[in-house]
């Protein structure tokens, strides 16, 4: 076992090169500490014995850059983009499903070797840690790098070095340590896709947090949000939920939220006959709005506004 200051880029280095050699190397995350590993035939075949794994279990690509994400998911969508400006580096799992010609197409950027341990099912599970000795040597491997967690099959996670040294001593060639980790738990799993998005694993975060933090609201404003701002909100979710192909009432599932508000309007007041019935003959349903006058928290939750 080694001990590794944050600042100490010899060392970290050393244990990149001993990992991209075909070494196992045990590292600290925020979470629990991992077993980092290069996508390659020898070493994703002693991680399995380690692990007790058959081959057919999805691993996580592990990045030390959150900007390296589209080499291995090609063009991130924005609920995926919002939740990795807002959760990484951080505790999560991030799920990308993609479609079979995106798969055959990032494929070719990497060995097909490395291609049919990443991407499962027409998807691929990245994480980028929150923690400086992960991202310095993730960062300094040249291969891509999966990383279960440090136990043996059934067991714990390791949330120090000492647990990591008593299961996995001997077994690998580098136990890194960085001190205990700041959660103690595992990252939360979210998966994203064309039809919406939902968590697979429950961690660090709740599902009511990771809303927060993927949810895209857009806000339409006008003076008394009885006219003008509710048909284009009405308009607006109706033309996203076209593009997504779902049912508007669907719209927060998928992550998007639309909405209105006046400068100067009175809470409460319906939307005017001449809006619902022009809105009506083009499909579009406001008859249940009610106004709302604009305010801060309003503005602070919305990441498009148009007046």
């Amino acid at each position: 076992m080694i001990q590794v200051d944050n600042g100490n880029m010899a060392e970290i280095k050393a244990v990149a090169d001993c990992v991209e050699a075909g070494g196992l190397a045990v590292f600290p995350t925020e979470t629990v500490y991992g077993i980092a590993c290069a996508v390659r035939p020898g070493s994703i075949d002693r991680l399995n014995d380690l692990k007790q794994r058959d081959g057919q279990k999805h691993y996580t690509l592990h990045i030390g850059d959150k900007k390296n994400t589209s080499d291995y998911v090609g063009k991130i969508n924005p609920i995926a983009q919002k939740l990795i400006d807002n959760g990484w580096p951080g505790p999560i799992t991030i799920v990308f499903e993609l479609s079979g010609e995106d798969v055959a197409e990032l494929s070719k950027k990497i060995d097909a070797f490395a291609a049919k341990i990443l991407y499962k099912d027409n998807s691929i599970g990245i994480r980028c840690p929150d923690n400086t000795i992960a991202r310095e040597l993730l960062s300094n491997i040249k291969s891509p790098v999966v990383a279960p967690s440090a136990n043996a099959a059934g067991g714990e996670p390791a949330v120090n070095a000492d647990e990591a040294m008593a299961v996995l001593n001997g077994k690998v060639e580098t136990i890194i340590d960085g001190g205990g980790c700041e959660y103690k738990k595992s990252s939360t799993v979210v998966k994203i896709g064309r039809h919406g998005w939902g968590v697979l694993r429950k961690g660090v975060y709740d599902e009511a947090q990771i809303r927060k933090m993927l949810e895209i609201q857009i806000l339409f404003v006008c003076t008394g949000n009885t006219c003008r701002s509710p048909m284009a909100e009405g308009f607006g979710q109706k033309f996203i939920a076209e593009k997504l192909g779902c049912k508007v009432d669907q719209l927060e599932g998928m992550g998007y939220k639309v909405v209105s508000a006046g400068l100067m309007a009175i809470n409460g007041v319906r939307a005017s006959d001449e809006a619902v019935r022009f809105c009506r003959e083009r499909g579009v349903d406001i008859a249940g709005h009610l106004s709302q006058g604009m305010s801060r928290e309003l503005i602070g939750q919305s990441d498009y506004i148009f007046a």
